[in-house]
């Protein structure tokens, strides 16, 4: 927390610090289980969900709160969100086509 939220310091307290390690443990046993089954489309969806709300915390900090600078510490997990983001919906289409050519497969 020292490192994200430079801006307003004070306004964050132990508690907060805990909930967003814990957020961030959560978040990242999530994108380990997709990497090792990548082909499912439904954790695939829910990992993707999970840099958009990464990229929408870390940017209302920044521009709605104003708690966070643009400092070192916040543009590391902005450009991890937004290039997460845009590699999970280029490889978005090719999970669905080997979906269908699974079932295809089936038939």
């Amino acid at each position: 927390s020292e490192k994200l939220y430079t801006a307003s310091p004070g306004l964050v307290n132990g508690l907060q610090a805990r909930t967003f390690g814990v957020w961030t443990l959560l978040s990242s046993v999530i994108r380990c289980l997709c990497a090792i089954d990548i082909r499912n489309r439904t954790l695939y969806h829910i990992t993707l969900f999970t840099f958009f709300l990464a990229l929408a915390h870390f940017l209302s900090e920044v521009f709605i709160y104003r708690t966070a600078a643009l400092t070192i510490g916040v543009m590391a997990p902005l450009m991890v969100a937004s290039f997460s983001i845009m590699g999970m919906l280029i490889g978005l289409p090719y999970l669905e086509v080997e979906a269908l050519s699974q079932n295809k497969k089936k038939n």
